[in-house]
């Protein structure tokens, strides 16, 4: 079944202006024709539709009990002796999330699977006597749990020596991209981030990324690629796990241009993109489980809790973007029994909140009043304690929307604002505390890039 939201095993009715029967649409005859937008690609669309994703900052990092290692790492050290990448798969799918992204090569260089480009590897660890590869049993846990498995390949390399020797790196790294993306069948997400430190040298790298992102694109053509620069889906400017407001799903391209890019405007260009943006880029926002993103054991009474996950989502999904939740797995190779736990917490605590959804309502009315205007209209008819109201575009059409209010009433009171936001996009969750009993509620469009669609709104109660 195709999935439209991260909640989809519950059954239930949503609406939809125009979809139910009865409903009214009127539109101003003397409005312009639609422009045209940015709008997603198919691998795009089901990359946002997917909403949660995984992340797994794992290796060398673990068992020095630091956060980003010198290079000077001995492979020695790697050896989780009860790993269990179905264990990892099963946790992620349990909560509901939709992909896994494992730190194929940290900034230490040290590569979880045995490359050929050096022997900073798995290959060179007591692990699995030399024969493990982390990669292969992630990708064997991901397919049997129905999965889909991302990468990522730190451009930094603070051990091997060709780093610096810019042309020499850059063919190195490519060929350690070739093996990863040619040797464990679909990928579903490549993960590029900008660091850009010194190596073993003391030189820095001149990094190739048209040539990284067009071999990318040839071997694995519906791979999603995250990094500054997207070209795919961009990072949201933090990692808090806090998607801009607004935030923008189309960008202006010339503003980032290369991942790691700094400068006047970046931040908030990643933050919020640009609602008159060119390319279709939405936001990825990551965020640790832990204060750090690799393991350590001092940080097992930190770890968030199922009210903060909770707070993640809406601050993440719910403002247009897609959260990505780093859970490290521990030195034994397994993830920590609270975070675990945490996450199936998070989804009992959003099966909650989202359980309940109204259905049928007695009228729906949509009108158009302008080339950035219109309203929506909901008598819901009983009244009902209305807690969080998830709002829509279809974004196969681009996004439109700028600013919008709510209001709400019971019986024949006036209707009165409740709460106003910028953009919608995929979605806009509205949560309301406390809850309001309502019987008619109505959504004002008040400013929007291109004449207003119909918005799918989902009501959800106490």
């Amino acid at each position: 079944m195709t999935r439209t939201s991260g909640l989809s095993r519950r059954s239930f009715l949503s609406v939809s202006a125009a979809a139910l029967a009865g409903c009214v649409v009127r539109r101003n005859p003397t409005s312009p024709l639609a422009v045209s937008l940015p709008r997603p690609t198919m691998p795009q669309l089901q990359w946002q539709r997917d909403e949660l994703a995984l992340f797994l900052h794992f290796g060398v990092n673990t068992f020095s009990d630091r956060e980003w290692g010198d290079g000077r790492e001995s492979p020695s050290i790697f050896n989780p002796g009860a790993l269990d990448a179905r264990q990892w798969a099963r946790a992620a799918k349990a909560a509901d999330f939709r992909t896994v992204i494992l730190t194929a090569k940290h900034h230490d260089g040290f590569c979880l699977w045995p490359t050929k480009t050096t022997q900073h590897s798995v290959a060179s660890s007591p692990w699995r006597s030399g024969g493990g590869d982390v990669v292969r049993e992630l990708v064997d846990a991901c397919r049997a749990e129905s999965l889909n498995v991302g990468l990522y390949l730190s451009p930094w390399d603070r051990n091997n020596p060709t780093y610096g020797d810019s042309e020499r790196y850059n063919e190195l790294y490519r060929d350690q991209l070739t093996e990863l993306l040619t040797q464990y069948g679909k990928i579903s997400e490549v993960w590029f981030d900008g660091a850009n430190g010194e190596g073993p040298n003391g030189k820095r790298q001149r990094y190739d990324w048209p040539r990284v992102w067009s071999l990318v694109r040839r071997l694995q053509p519906d791979a999603i690629m995250f990094s500054d620069a997207g070209p795919d889906v961009r990072w949201c400017g933090n990692e808090r796990g806090v998607a801009g407001d607004p935030n923008w799903s189309t960008v202006d391209p010339s503003i980032v241009t290369f991942p790691g890019a700094d400068g006047p405007g970046i931040i908030d260009a990643l933050q919020h993109g640009s609602p008159h943006g060119t390319v279709w880029r939405p936001a990825e926002v990551d965020v640790s489980i832990r204060p750090g993103w690799f393991y350590h054991a001092a940080e097992d009474a930190r770890v968030r809790s199922v009210d903060d996950l909770v707070g993640l989502y809406f601050s993440s999904v719910g403002r247009n973007g897609k959260l990505l939740l780093n859970v490290p797995p521990t030195r034994d190779g397994l993830l920590h029994r609270t975070d675990v736990e945490r996450l199936v917490g998070m989804r009992r605590a959003l099966d909650d909140v989202f359980g309940a959804e109204l259905g049928a309502v007695r009228s729906v009315e949509w009108r158009v009043h302008g080339p950035s205007s219109a309203t929506l209209d909901l008598n819901i008819g009983a009244s009902t304690a209305v807690s969080v109201i998830r709002l829509e575009e279809n974004i196969t059409r681009g996004q439109r929307v700028a600013r919008y209010t709510i209001s709400g009433a019971f019986g024949g009171d006036e209707l009165k604002p409740i709460v106003s936001g910028t953009t919608i996009g995929y979605t806009k969750l509205e949560r309301l505390s406390p809850p309001r009993r309502l019987s008619r509620i109505r959504l004002t469009i008040e400013d929007a890039v291109a004449e207003p669609e119909q918005i799918r709104v989902r009501i959800f109660s106490t």
